[in-house]
């Protein structure tokens, strides 16, 4: 059994300034980034390299019209290195960048086995939820098949994970808080999916203290704390990617990947909505194993008792980000349906980290329950 995943080296530079001399930026070099980043961080460095935004090619999170045009883009130059600084979007684009080659976005993912990495990778987060920087997939809403997939392969892995706290300076609490949540369900999902192990789990238990730590210190002193806490969310984040790229995440991605493509809802928003619907069925049908262990952890963490586990948590995580009911995105609920009948059909990759296998009866359930 392969017990933990360690593909990219994982690289910490104090400042925006040591990152840039140490990486040592080239004409063959393509940044890839955002305006933002561009501009709060990097405008007052010189730089032979191309640089392209990602927002020149659409918005929002990553879909396939957008990653096809940057796709042609990176085709006309004989980039060497891709150096992506960004967040969750930038980083899963780039994953793609570097094994692209004359083949479409549909090609790679029809014939995903064949991929070769043409271009080094070195992932820079600039949030602190996606943990991309030290996995091999990248998530694209499939708009003609109204969902969101994951494009998976050995190939994709960054070369380099560069954490620079530096870069989370400014982060909107918006952002702050959907990446962050995030990071928590990447640490809990992975936390009791059947592949986990003493190794992923050390890294999902740890992520899940950092994170939970840092929510009851922004509740309890105010958001002016939030950027002393940057680093360890960052960290948090890069804990909860080591433990899911062994262990997987499971039905929380993947119930929230055909709402949150059809309601264009943010990536870690939509996993919220869904996040503790899934855990309270769990315990429904099996109340064991890594279940009862998380709910240790989560009772200590939160200083409750265990049969309020839940209610404690979505309290908490309420006062970060606050949470609605499907019903208030404008979900209709004859669409729960069809959502369930995509999550079965589309999303088995997921589903297959299930703590408690769930059929389309099950997983409309969950729907209902949250709606």
């Amino acid at each position: 059994m392969e017990e933990i995943i360690f593909k990219p080296q994982i690289i910490e530079y104090d400042s925006c300034s040591e990152f840039i001399a140490a990486t040592q930026f080239k004409v063959d070099d393509l940044i890839f980034t955002s305006q933002s980043v561009y501009e709060n961080f990097l405008k007052n460095y010189e730089f032979e390299s191309k640089i392209i935004f990602q927002r020149q090619y659409g918005s929002g999170e990553p879909n396939d019209e957008m990653v096809s045009k940057i796709m042609a883009e990176v085709r006309k130059g004989d980039y060497k290195r891709i150096i992506a600084i960004g967040g969750g979007t930038v980083l899963d684009i780039a994953k793609i960048l570097s094994v692209t080659d004359d083949r479409s976005l549909d090609e790679l993912y029809e014939q995903i086995d064949t991929v070769k990495c043409q271009r080094t990778l070195l992932a820079v987060p600039t949030t602190c939820g996606t943990g991309s920087e030290v996995t091999n997939i990248a998530v694209v809403n499939r708009l003609r098949l109204g969902t969101k997939m994951g494009l998976v392969s050995p190939e994709m892995f960054p070369a380099q994970a560069i954490l620079v706290p530096e870069l989370l300076n400014g982060l909107p609490k918006y952002v702050f808080a959907t990446s962050s949540i995030d990071a928590l369900v990447h640490a809990t999902e992975s936390a009791v999916s059947p592949k986990a192990t003493e190794f992923t789990r050390l890294f999902s238990y740890a992520a899940i203290r950092k994170i939970i730590n840092g929510f009851q210190r922004i509740v309890a002193e105010g958001e002016q704390v939030m950027p002393s806490l940057m680093k360890d969310f960052l960290i948090a984040s890069t804990f909860a990617g080591l433990a899911f790229g062994t262990a997987g995440c499971g039905p929380v991605h993947a119930m929230s990947y055909p709402f949150g493509g059809t309601y264009h809802v943010a990536h870690g928003e939509s996993n919220f909505v869904i996040f503790t619907g899934v855990l309270k069925h769990y315990v429904e049908k099996d109340n064991s194993g890594a279940v009862v262990d998380l709910n240790h952890l989560l009772s200590e963490l939160l200083n409750c008792p265990i049969e309020d586990v839940y209610i404690a948590l979505d309290s908490l995580l309420d006062q970060i980000l606050p949470k609605q009911s499907m019903k208030e995105y404008g979900v209709q609920e004859v669409e729960l349906s069809e959502f369930a009948k995509n999550v079965i059909q589309e999303q088995q990759r997921l589903l297959g980290n299930s703590f408690y296998p769930l059929d389309e009866a099950q997983v409309l359930k969950i729907y209902q329950s949250i709606y």
